[in-house]
């Protein structure tokens, strides 16, 4: 039985990083199910491999077609940015396990779309002082800062993973990413555990 890891946790934990390096894991031999978002393309990224950047005519048209398998959306200053699953073909959990990145809000979705044993979370944390400032530096990179969208980001991740939320989804393990190689590591050594006890159970 395939499973999905969902790497998760508030602005500026290195969910990006953690995320490219466990896909990058020749071991772990992940396979991925790339997101879709209509918000803008940072100066950092790729279409296709942060996500499939689209238009909402695109999402719209999705939805009619009844592919979504879960769907977040945020007021933003610049906008409504919608970030979104898509019932594309990218997924076989008969063959392979897999390796997303999302919110709670995502987790809890997919988890319910594909059932609870099948869905695991990675939750990342790190300190608020040190995320603030990862966060501005990031910001300083881009062509054209949007710091007030990253200072509301900021703040509405103290709400979107609140403590009671991260109850009510039943978030028990946090890996803290002060130093990304340690967290790396203790994040593969419970994927392996995870998938050779799993595939041991079904023998």
């Amino acid at each position: 039985m395939g499973r999905i890891f969902i790497v998760m946790g508030k602005s500026s934990t290195g969910k990006d990083t953690i995320y490219k390096r466990l896909l990058e894991s020749e071991e772990l031999n992940l396979k991925t199910a790339l997101m879709y978002t209509t918000r803008p393309i940072r100066k950092s990224e790729t279409d296709g491999v942060e996500y499939h950047f689209v238009t909402e005519e695109t999402l719209w048209e999705l939805k009619k077609q009844n592919k979504i398998i879960e769907h977040r959306s945020y007021d933003t200053v610049q906008g409504v940015w919608h970030y979104f699953t898509v019932n594309d073909d990218q997924i076989n959990l008969t063959k392979n396990e897999y390796l997303m990145i999302g919110t709670l809000e995502t987790y809890a979705q997919i988890r319910e779309y594909f059932g609870r044993e099948r869905v695991i979370p990675i939750y990342l944390e790190v300190e608020d002082g040190i995320r603030l400032i990862r966060a501005i530096k990031r910001e300083q990179k881009q062509e054209t800062p949007q710091y007030a969208e990253m200072c509301r980001r900021y703040l509405a991740d103290e709400e979107d993973f609140s403590e009671a939320n991260l109850i009510k989804n039943g978030i028990e393990k946090r890996y803290q990413n002060m130093y990304i190689n340690v967290c790396l590591c203790q994040i593969k050594d419970d994927i392996k555990n995870i998938t050779i006890n799993s595939n041991h159970n079904v023998v």
